[in-house]
Order: C-alpha cells, then structure tokens, then sequence
C-alpha cells in the first residue's frame, strides 16, 4: 500500500484564505476527522490559521467537534471531521438505458434515489422524471437542508444522438440530444447551479473520493457499463482534459475475439453481452434489473467474461505506455461477485502479455459499482464549490 498522500501546501495570507477552507476541508473529506495539530502538519498552515478557519467552518455547519482525546501528553485534543449534513448535491445520471438521481451528504451518503428505465432515453421524458424526481424528494427535507444543497452535477455520454445504433434505437430518435444543453433544460424548473461531466469521467471521480482508487497517486480507471469507458488520476486528482473527455477508453485498438481489428468497447461492453443474449432469444432487460443478479446466464456471461478480461489487460498495458500508472482500477454496473471474477482474470492475463519497456500496474478492483456515474456527478458541485481540485481548478458551471 502506497504511504500516505501528500497535499499541496497551504498558505498564511490572508488572501487565499478560501483556498485554505478548501484545503482543510479536502483533508479531513479525504482522510477523515483529526486534531488541529495533525491539521498544520499535513497541510503546512500555521497552528493559529488552522485554529482560525476550523472555527469559521464549523460555524458554517460544514464540521463536527469530535469527542476529546484524553491520555496524552499536554492538553487534551479534540478531533474535527465532516459534517455529513453540512452541505447536500444531487447527482444525475442520463443514460442510454436508465437515467437515476441521487440527492447525497457532505460525506457521500445517499439520501435519497429514483429512477427511469427505458429502451432509450428521450428528452421530455428524461427531464420530466428529474423535475418530479427533484420536486418530491426536496418536499422531504428541511428547510435548513434545501439551503444547503450546493449544486445538481450531470453524468452523461458525450454526443449521445450519435450512439443510436448501439443503443438499438431508431436513426431519429435521438437527434433531438444534439442541440440540447442540460444545464439549460434544468434550469426551466430548478435554481441550483448545473454541472455537465462525462459518464465515465463522473464514475471515476465516485471511485476517487469515496472507493478504492483513492490510495493510488496516478491510475487509470475502467468502468464497464452499456459501453466501456473511464477516467483518469494524475496526481491525487481527477484528469478531466481540456475537452472533459480525458479517458475516454472505449475507442481504443484492440482484437476482437476472432481476431479482426475492433475497439475496446466493441469488446469489453455490456451492450456486447445483450448482443449475445438476443441471439438466443434472451431479454437483456434481465441485465439492468435491480437487484443485479446473472447467475441464470452463467453460459453466456463466462465466455464475455473471458473475453472483457483479455480486451481489459491489453488496454491496460497500452495505457501504461503513455503514462506509468500506479494501479488499473476496474469497476462497472453489474453484480460485485461477476466484478470480482472479471479483476481476477484481468490480474491472470497481464503478466502474459509482452511488458517490455514498461512497468506493470497493479490491478485493483473498484467498489463503487453500478451508483458511479451519478454519485461522481453528485461528488462534482461539492470539489467545485468547497474542496480541492489539483487539475480543474475552482471549476465554473458547465
């Protein structure tokens, strides 16, 4: 295990004083509740600033004064920590076979979820489910907790109108998402500021902030889901680009099982098992039921298994050439026990493959799962608006 990240140095003047609340409060978000001691040590701040802006954070509601430690030398210190009711996000995650919403804490506890299942996703019905969906669970909160929802972070697919064939749908029926602008369809009935992230990008950031992905410096990340995707984490931080759409894995190279040339999502999809099942006269609505469970579909599901674990291990390798990543973090929207199969065979086929000139990753197995996109989009106004950001900076509303 990789020791304990470094943060980036804080400073006295008063000045950056904003960007101090947000160091301090990346620290205790990431590493949990601590002393105003081991505070300055981990961030470089001086007693009396730490002291200072703890108090100012705390009188915000965004912190929690922990019970004294006593026992020790000198006086006794008290350890502060996240207050989970200190701000609320939603997140939003439009797809090509579900859109959910979810209403999260200042710790990444879900408060509340809905969602919509569909064949494909259609603007009026997508944005009337969040409009409801938005409306009824707000009715259930205090006061208090409305005022402190900071923002509605949205998941989706980058030119969604231009996957209708593999989303089995008509040519027409998703040109309508060509011109269309979330934050501009949301902003007809709700005033929270609107963030746009991409699908993939989005599960990276869940994976990040709240899962495993965390403990590694540099990774790389795969989410398979109706298509493969991912996100990457130089330096402690999600890699956005400049374009947003930094990782976007699915249309790397690859061999498709018979040997002709293909992409990684061609491959090491969801959307290619339902392909499978249909041949057989299998619904694949079966695969997006909740709870998740396949066990029915062993015969199938083995051999997209084995061939998803091959696809994943040679794009890993290829994606170490570019960058010399840590760890190759995989997760994806179907059942724990199947991801963990899938990691397992991925960890089995990497050292088989030609490594010279490079330095094999370790492979680590995601924890998140199928809530990713939404929960990294709900994680996208908190760093936004309150925490650190190494690579986007105090990011604008998209």
């Amino acid at each position: 295990m990789p020791e304990t990240r470094p943060y980036t140095s804080g400073a006295n003047q008063s000045e950056v004083r904003a960007h101090n609340e947000r160091l301090m409060l990346s620290v205790l978000h990431q590493d949990g509740a601590m002393p105003g001691s081991e505070m300055a040590r981990r961030t470089g701040l001086s007693s009396q600033t730490v002291s200072v802006i703890l108090r100012k954070l705390e009188q915000d509601g965004l912190i929690l004064r922990g019970e004294s430690q006593k026992g020790r030398v000198g006086k006794p210190s008290v350890p502060m920590g996240i207050n989970p009711e200190g701000l609320f996000s939603y997140g939003i995650k439009i797809g090509r076979r579900s859109t959910d919403l979810m209403l999260i804490d200042f710790s990444g506890g879900i408060r509340a979820e809905r969602r919509l299942r569909y064949r494909y996703p259609q603007p009026d019905e997508v944005f009337g489910f969040i409009e409801t969906s938005l409306r009824d669970i707000g009715s259930d909160l205090t006061a208090d907790q409305r005022d402190r929802i900071c923002g509605i972070g949205v998941a989706t697919p980058f030119d969604l109108w231009r996957w209708h064939a593999q989303a089995g749908a008509p040519k027409t029926s998703l040109q309508a998402w060509k011109e269309l602008c979330p934050v501009t369809e949301i902003a007809r009935f709700s005033p929270l500021r609107c963030f746009v992230i991409n699908d993939a990008t989005a599960a990276c950031r869940a994976e990040h902030m709240f899962g495993a992905s965390r403990a590694w410096r540099d990774s790389i990340y795969f989410f398979i889901a109706s298509f493969a995707g991912g996100g990457v984490v130089l330096n402690n931080s999600v890699y956005e680009g400049s374009m947003g759409n930094a990782g976007a894995l699915g249309p790397l190279p690859t061999r498709r099982p018979d040997g002709s040339d293909g992409r990684l999502l061609d491959t090491a999809s969801i959307r290619e098992l339902e392909r499978r099942l249909v041949e057989v006269n299998i619904d694949p609505i079966v695969l997006w039921t909740q709870p998740q469970d396949w066990t029915r579909l062993e015969e199938h599901v083995a051999q997209w298994l084995e061939d998803t674990a091959v696809a994943l291990a040679r794009a890993a390798l290829a994606t170490c050439a570019v960058i010399d990543f840590q760890a190759v973090v995989i997760d994806g929207a179907m059942p724990p026990s199947l991801r963990a199969r899938l990691v397992d065979r991925v960890r089995a086929e990497l050292p088989t493959l030609d490594a010279r000139g490079l330095i094999r990753p370790v492979v680590a197995e995601g924890e998140i799962g199928a809530h990713a996109s939404a929960l990294g989009a709900a994680a996208k106004p908190l760093i936004a608006q309150y925490l650190m950001d190494t690579h986007a900076g105090f990011a604008p509303a998209s």
